[in-house]
């Protein structure tokens, strides 16, 4: 192993075994936060009687863990960049390992609220620098993309494997377990990454840019505080929307100002690829979150099937984003990066519409369909639109793009709650509301595609 005067990471022995263990420490670090993120919701109720906690005390432990997310994920990617994508990525793996601990043993409803906060702050750092990693320690693109493929699949392992172990552990041990599981793979990630990672940084000319992440932080948790709190009414969210919108011009003029050293550089913003990678990837988590929210609610409203019902049918969209994710490198290589990312972002939305056009999720057969479409668009266009980020920010932004690719995702999510969530309720909650609101989520899917076939190179 060698460092360039920058400290970037370079492997010069070209030892495939060494990059597959990193390759499996970076997907460890994926799975431990997005396996929790995934299992908690089931459970809430066992949750509830153990403490004896309030509707609104059990979502905070679900939105704890979204909100701290949200306010520190720039400064995650940024702290990756200056002190090192490896030390970021241990100590976030670390973080989430304690207050794993914590929630097994939380004595109280608040303690358990607390904790999970933590852990929002550890998947802030874990998450970018992994994704830092992986561009860091694959110079060439081809190869680059093949890893990144493997990397999103892991989002979809999570979503396969979360529901089902997460009911299997609770129906058996307890809502403990759930946050058992989590501390043997942290602990994993760890200890894998002091042996294998190549420690990377790229502290020259940046700085921890103190306004850029305090303004940051009020823009990114103004707008998922008012998603939050805008289900239970009142004045609140309007207040947290308004901040948030309030933060977003001065953050600009910081970072103007601030120029090659800003938390969010703008230069970065100049190049097409990445800004049609950014507004894609938004397109793709505002039609795909939207939905996952709604078609579950459809299912039980309509008493179709139960939750669990629910979940096991979900199951297959997760299961072909995670069987084609991996290849979507080699697919990339074969038709380019823009057909890739264009083109999943356009299957996507055809799922939408078929959604849109069954009777709130029935028949059965045509939403496993669109469904179907969904996993395969994901699949196919998660892998590439990161690997346009890491080829536009360059070795020594590999966090801060992180950080910035995974803002899109998260403001998209969030965005497509609310304003489907919004839509569905407009028009009736029945028929007519779920139609618009799938189709609605099913056109951002194709102006996103549109703008990734025009922006990307």
């Amino acid at each position: 192993m060698s460092y360039d005067s920058s400290s970037t990471a370079v492997l010069t022995d070209d030892a495939p075994a060494r990059r597959g263990a990193i390759l499996l420490t970076v997907c460890l670090g994926v799975l431990v936060a997005q396996i929790d993120t995934s299992v908690v919701n089931l459970a809430a109720q066992k949750i509830g009687t153990a403490f004896d906690a309030s509707v609104a005390a059990l979502q905070w432990v679900v939105d704890a863990y979204n909100l701290v997310y949200a306010v520190f994920l720039l400064s995650g990617g940024l702290c990756a960049d200056i002190f090192g994508r490896r030390l970021v990525f241990q100590t976030g793996a670390a973080v989430i390992a304690v207050s794993s601990v914590v929630c097994v043993f939380a004595p109280s409803i608040g303690v358990l609220i607390g904790a999970r906060a933590v852990m929002g702050i550890g998947a802030a750092m874990l998450l970018p620098a992994s994704l830092a990693i992986v561009s860091t320690v694959w110079p060439d693109r081809a190869e680059r993309r093949r890893a990144l493929g493997v990397w999103a699949s892991c989002n979809g392992l999570a979503f396969v494997i979360g529901p089902t172990l997460g009911g299997l552990l609770i129906g058996r041990f307890g809502w403990q377990s759930v946050f058992l599981v989590a501390i043997p793979v942290a602990v994993a990630a760890v200890i894998l990454a002091r042996a294998a990672v190549p420690e990377s940084s790229y502290p020259t000319g940046r700085s921890l840019d103190f306004p850029g992440q305090i303004l940051g932080a009020i823009a990114l948790g103004g707008l998922v505080f008012a998603v939050i709190a805008i289900r239970d009414g009142g004045p609140e969210w309007g207040v947290s929307l308004a901040a948030a919108g309030l933060a977003i011009p001065f953050l600009l003029i910081a970072e103007r100002r601030a120029g090659s050293a800003a938390l969010v550089p703008q230069d970065l913003f100049q190049g097409r690829s990445f800004r049609g990678a950014v507004i894609a990837t938004a397109a793709m988590t505002f039609g795909i979150y939207g939905m996952i929210f709604l078609l579950p609610l459809v299912w039980q409203s309509s008493r179709l099937m139960t939750a669990q019902g629910a979940g096991l049918a979900l199951m297959p969209c997760a299961l072909l984003f995670f069987l084609t994710a991996p290849r979507s490198g080699h697919l990339a290589q074969r038709i380019g990066v823009r057909a890739s990312a264009a083109g999943g972002t356009a299957i996507i939305g055809s799922g939408l519409v078929v959604l849109g056009f069954t009777h709130l999720g029935a028949p059965l057969v045509w939403a496993e369909f669109g469904l179907a479409l969904t996993g395969i668009g994901m699949g196919i266009n998660t892998g590439p639109l990161m690997s346009v980020a890491a080829d536009a920010a360059g070795p020594e932004r590999a966090g801060t793009a992180a950080s910035l690719i995974n803002v899109a995702r998260m403001a998209g999510a969030t965005m497509g709650v609310a304003v489907l969530g919004a839509t569905f309720n407009l028009f009736g909650g029945g028929m007519e509301g779920w139609r618009i609101a799938m189709l609605l989520g099913g056109a951002v899917q194709i102006c996103g595609a549109l703008v990734a076939a025009i922006a990307i190179r």
